[in-house]
């Protein structure tokens, strides 16, 4: 079985200077993760939302914020965990995807915000073959894409 970061990278820069990436293209690629403990998207839940997202294509920086469903949700890792291996599979390869909590949305935000940038982490993760595959299933869209 690949490894998660094997899969994850698929694209790369349209142009050598500046990117052709916004926020509606990063929105547009994770809107449909499904959320691990309920049968609807990221976007349905409000866990995810376009005005969320800031790209700065020039620095080659991606940052998203998303807002967990309840301030305990145990699920913010695996949340952010999605969001971000989708964006390493649809994103070009040379930006920067910071993660973080909207401030205020969860009792652990600093903990979490960490966690969700923390490269040791996220490489061991997306190195664990299970890991990687329960990640997949959130990434399929309901209508099979």
């Amino acid at each position: 079985m690949q490894s998660g970061y094997d899969i994850v990278r698929k694209s790369e820069s349209k142009s050598p200077d500046i990117p052709d990436v916004d926020a509606l293209d990063v929105f547009e690629a994770v809107r449909h993760i499904i959320d691990p403990e309920f049968p609807n998207t990221l976007e349905e839940l409000n866990i995810i939302r376009e005005e969320h997202i800031t790209v700065d294509a020039p620095a080659r920086v991606i940052r998203v914020q998303f807002t967990p469903t309840v301030p305990h949700c145990s699920m913010v890792s695996q949340i952010g965990l999605c969001i971000r291996m989708q964006l390493l599979r649809e994103m070009p390869t040379n930006f920067k995807i910071d993660l973080m909590l909207t401030p205020g949305s969860h009792n652990t935000e600093e903990e979490v915000n960490k966690r969700l940038n923390d490269k040791e982490r996220i490489a061991a993760a997306l190195e664990t073959p299970s890991i990687v595959e329960e990640l997949q299933k959130l990434l399929k869209r309901r209508d099979g894409y």
